[in-house]
């Protein structure tokens, strides 16, 4: 008898176990904007693939897109896409779309689309909006690539308010388009703006558009950063690298808590600060890199050391950097007490955090160019690594170097890199010509990838259950 209540003990123990395990929410993310909840490039769902099928990842659905660099954001079951089409090829004018896409088939739900002009852009990067959307609730904002911003209702598309930066704000478009992901923090909505006066950044009311704060001289274009929110010396600070420096501002009110002057040649501030314990960290290909010491009980950071871009040239033609780490787009890694990241011509490298001193170098990443760039996005105790050639990448990094577990081909690449011209033959032969290449960070969202090119827009699952 009393094995018999044992046994049924048992059983009723497993029957309840399983109905939790049922009823237990899974372990799925959706990837609201750029580089994902809190722009930290993580991705902390489970029951993912360990390596990849020798026939392929599955692709779940594709749908015909218009050119543009800008990556998905994946929310509440949509998928929300932005893109170009040229209506008139002369003088440069055309059409900017936000697309919304139904995150499991792929159809289309609504589109919202408003005549531009990229006259002022450099032609040769005229593709298409650069700027992930960023999705708050029942609201999604974006950016438009000359300065148009937009708070749409996500199940509608219906506007809620618009902004066009150059006529109220006098704004000065970058030369390869506006470019920074807005972002949202408590009730406002941060944009880099590149306004006059003093509005290089500015905060509005999300829910009404009403300006909150402006920051920060604009004395040449805004850069092409995606500002990012960090708690550091007691309070969140907002973290934005322009072209003059790295600022910290106080996200509520935009006053100035430090600032460090670093300047961006061409104002080529991309790559996101990361920061890690008491580290924050920037990189750039003509400024090199500049690593910032965060004050612990109060909101200060003081330089630590600066690695410039002491460039190697051959025939008149940059074929290397000498030392250090010079990031085009790749936003690099700061783990424990080392940096990893990939230099401007496509090498990976580790460096001591402390110091900058490198301590490893590899090929192999992506292609060995100009512009080289990769994404990286940490998974546990490996990186899922998206790179220029469609190419999706398993590895792990340390201090010995990096280890490249696994690799499939995701999507074919269709932007011009635009490093061609008149001199293209010389630089071809050190495999700097004008080449195809895909530069859209991915979404990874509910066990899924979604990620486009200037064609389509594909979802591909990494749920092991699917294999």
């Amino acid at each position: 008898m009393k094995s018999t209540l044992c046994m049924v003990g048992v059983r009723l123990l497993i029957v309840v176990a399983a109905a939790t395990i049922a009823s237990s929410p899974l372990s799925a993310k959706d990837w609201p904007q750029w580089r994902g909840e809190e722009r930290l490039g993580l991705w902390t769902e489970t029951g993912l693939l360990e390596e990849f099928p020798d026939d392929g990842l599955t692709v779940k659905w594709r749908v015909p897109v218009n050119g543009g660099y800008s990556g998905p954001a994946v929310a509440d079951g949509r998928v929300f896409v932005l893109d170009y089409v040229e209506t008139e090829a002369r003088v440069m004018n055309g059409t900017e779309r936000l697309l919304a896409l139904d995150e499991e088939t792929g159809a289309m739900l609504w589109s919202h689309e408003w005549a531009t002009t990229y006259r002022m852009l450099m032609f040769t990067y005229a593709t298409g909006p650069r700027a992930t959307p960023t999705v708050d609730g029942e609201r999604v904002y974006v950016t438009g690539s000359t300065g148009l911003i937009f708070c749409l209702n996500v199940e509608t598309g219906a506007v809620i308010w618009q902004k066009d930066t150059v006529e109220e704000y006098d704004a000065n478009i970058p030369v390869w388009g506006t470019s920074s992901a807005p972002l949202v923090d408590g009730d406002r909505v941060i944009f880099l703006v590149g306004g006059e006066p003093d509005a290089l950044v500015m905060a509005f009311d999300k829910r009404t558009g009403e300006e909150v704060w402006r920051a920060i001289e604009s004395r040449t274009e805004m850069g092409y950063h995606q500002p990012s929110i960090i708690e550091a010396g007691g309070v969140h600070q907002l973290i934005v690298w322009h072209p003059r420096g790295l600022s910290s501002l106080n996200p509520e009110t935009g006053a100035l808590y430090w600032e460090e002057e670093f300047r961006g040649r061409a104002n080529m501030t991309v790559a996101d600060a990361v920061m890690s314990g008491p580290y924050l960290f920037v990189s750039g290909f003509y400024s090199g890199s500049l690593m910032m010491r965060l004050g612990q009980d109060r909101p200060t950071a003081t330089s630590i050391w600066r690695g410039e871009n002491n460039r190697i040239l051959e025939g008149g033609i940059e074929v290397a950097e000498s030392a250090g780490l010079h990031s085009v787009m790749t936003t690099p890694l700061i783990v424990g007490d080392y940096i990893y990241g990939i230099g401007s011509h496509g090498q990976v490298r580790g460096l001591l955090a402390e110091t900058g001193e490198r301590v490893w170098e590899a090929e192999g990443l992506t292609t060995r160019n100009r512009w080289g760039s990769a994404y990286f996005v940490k998974h546990e105790d490996r990186y899922f690594v998206y790179n220029e050639n469609g190419d999706l990448i398993i590895a792990q990094f340390s201090p010995e170097g990096y280890v490249e577990l696994d690799r499939t081909h995701l999507l074919e690449p269709t932007s011009r890199s635009g490093y061609g011209g008149t001199r293209g033959a010389t630089r071809a032969k050190h495999g700097d010509s004008d080449r195809l290449v895909v530069w859209s960070h991915p979404a990874f969202a509910n066990r899924h990838l979604v990620l486009r090119n200037d064609e389509e827009i594909i979802r591909v699952s990494m749920d092991a259950n699917d294999y």
